[in-house]
C-alpha cells in the first residue's frame, strides 16, 4: 500500500489523511509486520522540530504522520496546502484499540504516572470486551530503562504499542528502539492515556471543533501557559512569516 500524500510545514512532512483514511492504512500496516512507528504531529512537535534535530529525524521518517492539531489545519490553508482534516491522538487511540479487539492485535500501555495506564487500558476493554491488553507499566524514557523495558515488551509480545512519555520523549524512545522490539505498530500518544482515564478532563465536542481546545486546556491546566504560547500565537507567526516569504 502507498504511503499518503504529505503536506510540509515549516519543513516537517505531514500526511494528508482523515480519521478514517489513517486507520485504514494503519490496518495495513498491522497486516505488513513491523516494524513501524507513527507520530500525531501538532504545532509542537514542528515548533519543537526546528531546533531538535534527532527529532526532526524521527517526524522525517515515521511511517504514518497525522495531522493533531487544528493549527496545522490553519497553517496548511495559509501555504496553500490545505489539509483534508485531523486525525487526533485520542481518537486514533480509541479506533485503533477498536480494530485490535475486532482482529485480535494485543495492546501494550506504556508509559503516563504509575497507574494511569492500566486505568486507561480498562477502560478501553469496557468499551471493546474483546481486547487484548498485553501489558501496562509506568517506566520512565530515561535511556538506561531502556533494556529492562526492551526485556518487558519482547516478553509481552504486543502488535501495537501506546507509548506515553510526551513528545519528543516518546517518539526518540520508540525511534531508539523499534530497530530491537520489531512492533507491527508503535504509537507515541502522549497526554491520551490521561484523557481516556478521567485524569484530565477532554475539552467539549463543539470547542474541539472549534480549535479552541487550546483555550480549554489553558483554562484546565494554567501550568501549560508554556506549551500553548509556543502551539499557538508562536506557531501561528512562524508560519506567517513563512508564507510571505514564500
Amino acid at each position: 500500500m502507498q504511503p499518503p500524500a504529505t503536506v510540509s510545514i515549516l519543513g516537517v512532512p505531514i500526511h494528508n489523511v482523515t480519521e478514517d483514511e489513517a486507520v485504514t492504512y494503519l490496518a495495513a500496516l498491522l497486516r505488513a509486520g513491523g516494524p513501524h512507528q507513527v507520530v500525531t504531529t501538532n504545532p509542537e512537535f514542528v515548533m519543537e522540530a526546528q531546533h531538535n534535530t534527532a527529532f526532526r529525524a524521527v517526524l522525517l521518517k515515521a511511517d504514518l504522520a497525522t495531522p493533531d492539531g487544528f493549527g496545522l489545519i490553519l497553517a496548511a490553508r495559509w501555504l496553500g496546502t490545505p489539509l483534508h482534516g485531523r486525525a487526533t491522538g485520542v481518537a486514533l487511540v480509541q479506533r485503533i484499540a477498536a480494530l485490535a479487539a475486532e482482529q485480535g492485535y494485543r495492546v501494550f500501555f506504556l508509559g503516563a504516572a504509575p497507574s494511569v495506564a492500566a486505568e486507561a487500558a480498562a477502560i478501553l476493554q469496557a468499551r471493546y470486551p474483546a481486547l487484548q491488553v498485553a501489558g501496562c507499566f509506568a517506566g520512565s524514557p530515561n535511556p538506561r530503562h531502556e533494556p529492562f523495558l526492551r526485556q518487558l515488551l519482547a516478553a509481552a509480545r504486543p502488535d501495537v504499542l501506546f507509548v506515553a512519555y510526551g513528545h519528543p520523549a516518546q517518539d526518540l524512545w520508540i525511534a531508539r528502539n523499534q530497530p530491537t522490539l520489531q512492533i507491527p505498530l508503535a504509537m507515541g500518544v502522549g497526554g491520551v492515556f490521561d484523557y481516556l482515564s478521567g485524569r484530565v478532563p477532554l475539552a467539549p465536542a463543539w470547542l474541539r471543533r472549534l480549535g479552541l481546545e487550546w483555550l480549554f486546556r489553558l483554562i484546565v491546566q494554567p501550568r501549560r501557559w508554556r506549551r500553548i504560547l509556543v502551539a499557538v500565537p508562536l506557531f501561528l507567526w512562524a508560519v506567517w512569516r513563512h508564507g510571505r516569504n514564500e
